[in-house]
């Protein structure tokens, strides 16, 4: 008995916390989607699903969605797939190690506001690092802008946002890669395996379950990325970078809708939870470790 006390003692501020901050927010985002509630507003009125109904028959909310999952799965892809191939690659033993990895959580450590700003200065269409390289690789027009160009500003949301979350992916492997026993490594050696080999069959296994969960939390932190979209292309050119939370934002506090903007938010709740199903449900078949 003593013992359930004790675990209700230490899990009650939790259960209280998500109680107040997680699910009564959810609930009345829900009950608020069911309403016309708007700015100006006296009484709201119960209205049902006919903003859900307006919701399914509006391109722009397909749009903004296929904007998020293209922005969240590139991201999941490059950020995860880099911080893998630097965290190999300091994993090595060689001189200046230590300071290599100090000099790599750097991007980590910068204010989002600041990582915004040093590549809005590199993009510049005029004077920016960035186009005056492209200007000498044949096929390549940056002329329009890379923040201001379709599709061009996907890719370099893509890329900012790689730069500023791959050091914690890679430090997060890295920890994983050090956890390899090296007679495993040592043993694959001596029957010949080369360099390909002894990743595939030997570390990629071992780190296996690593990877998936930061694909997970790298998709829910891309899916709900706000400020770095914002600040760097607003949601353009048009509407070719407006995520699900910009369409939240825009919903509710640029056009006062905000029974609408909370059913946009639903939406996003439902599909997050989808995809973490699916991808839980990756890790439950392949992500075990293997004996």
């Amino acid at each position: 008995m003593r013992t359930y006390l004790l675990a209700y003692m230490l899990a009650g501020p939790i259960l209280i916390y998500e109680a107040v901050f997680v699910l009564y927010p959810i609930f009345q985002s829900v009950r608020l989607s069911l309403t016309d509630t708007s700015l100006g507003a006296e009484d709201a009125s119960f209205v049902g699903v006919k903003n859900y109904d307006r919701l399914f028959h509006d391109p722009d909310f397909y749009g903004s969605l296929f904007n998020t999952l293209t922005y969240a799965l590139s991201v999941v892809v490059v950020a995860v797939g880099f911080g893998l191939a630097t965290a190999l690659l300091v994993n090595r033993r060689m001189r200046g190690r230590g300071l290599i990895r100090g000099i790599m959580m750097t991007p980590w450590a910068f204010p989002e506001i600041a990582t915004v700003l040093i590549f809005i200065w590199i993009m510049n269409p005029t004077f920016g690092v960035i186009n005056i390289i492209s200007d000498h690789v044949p096929g390549l027009d940056a002329s329009g802008g890379w923040l201001t160009s379709s599709p061009l500003a996907m890719v370099s949301i893509v890329l900012i946002s790689t730069w500023k979350t791959f050091p914690f992916y890679s430090i997060v492997i890295l920890a994983s890669l050090q956890t390899v026993p090296e007679s495993l490594e040592e043993a694959a050696r001596v029957d010949g395996a080369n360099v390909f080999r002894r990743f595939w069959h030997v570390t990629l296994p071992s780190i296996r379950p690593t990877l998936v969960l930061l694909s997970l939390l790298a998709f829910i932190f891309a899916f709900r990325q706000f400020s770095l979209i914002w600040l760097t292309t607003g949601g353009g050119p048009g509407r070719d970078t407006e995520t699900l939370v910009l369409g939240i934002y825009n919903s509710a506090f640029k056009f006062y809708d905000y029974s609408y903007g909370t059913t946009i938010g639903v939406a996003s709740l439902v599909v997050t939870l989808l995809v973490t199903l699916v991808i839980l449900g990756i890790q439950r078949r392949y992500g075990e470790d293997t004996d």
